[in-house]
């Protein structure tokens, strides 16, 4: 089975903010194929389908973003799934708003969500798409930045990545994560 875990933090508070595209990456997958976020274990909200004749199961854990990985470890152990199945999305401050890059491995680049991960899984090797959302050109905290919404002149290049991240996902059931990330990275 595949796991494509969106990152984010849980409430309507955080919904729309720029922490939590992850989710709306797993949003936007879930609406796509009229699925519905229906179980609820594991400190996390998930449904378990079949997509390009995959079995797959999309996660939104619902710890908040500094302990995701409480979520990802405990589902993946129950269900049985192998590391190289997890894909995990979530949002970048190095990458312009509106882009997004597909990695094999590697750091948390002081993302919390992607510390947790690495802290619970005991490893940097795991499939991320990342998802730009720029950072602050004025003098705010990081932390306001990334629970503060995406303004109106990034709604539609906010919506091409999301839409480009949710098609790298589906892709991926389909061919090698090489071959995504070849295709999507060139975008």
């Amino acid at each position: 089975m595949k796991c494509i875990v969106g990152l984010g933090n849980p409430g309507k508070k955080y919904q729309n903010t720029r922490h939590n595209i992850g989710f709306m990456v797993i949003d936007e997958l879930v609406a796509r194929h009229n699925l519905d976020l229906n179980k609820t274990k594991f400190k996390g909200l998930y449904t378990i389908t079949t997509l390009k004749g995959e079995k797959v199961l999309l996660l939104e854990p619902q710890t908040y973003m500094n302990l995701s990985g409480e979520s990802l470890r405990p589902l993946m152990e129950y269900y049985d799934i192998e590391l190289e199945d997890v894909l995990v999305i979530y949002d970048d401050l190095d990458l312009p708003t509106g882009k997004i890059r597909l990695r094999q491995k590697g750091g948390h680049g002081g993302h919390n969500g992607i510390r947790s991960i690495i802290d619970q899984l005991g490893t940097k090797d795991f499939k991320r798409i990342r998802l730009g959302v720029g950072r602050p050109v004025s003098p705010i905290p990081v932390v306001d930045y990334v629970l503060g919404a995406f303004p109106k002149e990034e709604e539609a290049l906010v919506k091409e990545s999301i839409t480009n991240a949710a098609n790298a996902c589906e892709r991926w059931l389909e061919q090698s994560f090489e071959e995504v990330m070849n295709e999507f990275n060139a975008l």
